[in-house]
């Protein structure tokens, strides 16, 4: 459809769709997607609009209004939108964009991650990736392309994590999501040992303090929940698929005692290591 808003050019199109309510309870789906041009002058200003919105800038440049902060996107940026909340842009030079809503069962928490890394305004050369997803959706509809639900979610999950792979732009913690990356892995090979806060941050190359800042912003655990979380995820699957012993399980896993062991695992789920292995005996 062509769109009739003011200050936007006549050549700019846009497509709504409307998903299953198959698509609704499992995956990402697009609401509308477009590409505008949009004329000097143009303005938008929404007290809230169901969906996010992902832009991608091709010239010129959109001003922003967020949470009374202004930012502005250039060319080859990525704009990511909590539409649910009042946001307004404009443009006053010219801007030329593809554009999609979207949203999903999972979208708050795709949102809230990639914000968080990255903020709503962002750019990179790696993210070519993410520019041909949001390509490809836009051409799905404009080519007249049958719409395949799974393929549009795996589009914008495509997208999404395009971005939650790039490194953190958090001023004052470069390369958190590496460094992180790396402390799980090590925590995944020696989480039988005793390993302390301390140790892993030495490995991070960071202080205790700060390290446990950055460990729990990128993975939601404190370095010690994680390293718990890991011990009694291994247990279960001991517990489980072997014949060993609860006291054997307790220190292949790494914990100190089995009174220690037994509980944290019934904090954790709610039954003692012995009912979680036979729930009926």
């Amino acid at each position: 459809m062509k769109s009739c808003e003011e200050f936007v050019a006549p050549e700019s199109e846009y497509f709504v769709y409307a998903p299953s309510k198959s698509a609704q309870k499992m995956f990402f789906y697009p609401l509308q997607c477009g590409r505008f041009i949009y004329k000097a002058g143009y303005r938008l200003h929404r007290e809230a609009y169901d969906s996010f919105l992902l832009i991608y800038i091709t010239e010129g440049k959109l001003d922003l209004t967020l949470e009374n902060r202004r930012v502005c996107a250039g060319a080859g940026s990525f704009i990511l939108l909590d539409c649910y909340q009042r946001h307004a842009y404009s443009c006053d030079s010219g801007c030329e964009c593809c554009w999609c809503h979207f949203d999903g069962v999972a979208a708050r928490d795709w949102y809230d991650a990639v914000a968080a890394r990255l903020g709503n305004v962002f750019s990179a050369p790696d993210f070519h990736a993410a520019h041909a997803g949001l390509t490809a959706i836009y051409d799905t509809f404009a080519l007249g392309r049958p719409v395949r639900e799974p393929l549009m979610s795996k589009y914008l999950t495509d997208i999404l994590t395009c971005f939650l792979l790039y490194p953190s732009s958090e001023v004052g913690s470069p390369g958190s999501a590496g460094i992180t990356e790396r402390i799980v892995a090590y925590i995944n090979e020696h989480y039988t040992e005793n390993i302390t806060v301390e140790a892993l941050a030495r490995l991070a190359g960071l202080s205790p303090y700060h390290f446990i800042r950055v460990f729990k912003g990128e993975t939601g655990f404190t370095p010690h929940e994680y390293i718990l979380h890991t011990r009694i995820s291994a247990a279960k699957y001991l517990l489980k698929n072997s014949r060993m012993s609860v006291k054997d399980i307790c220190f292949r896993t790494g914990f100190s005692c089995e009174s220690v062991f037994c509980s944290a695992f019934k904090r954790r789920l709610g039954v003692t290591p012995t009912r979680y292995r036979a729930p009926e005996a």
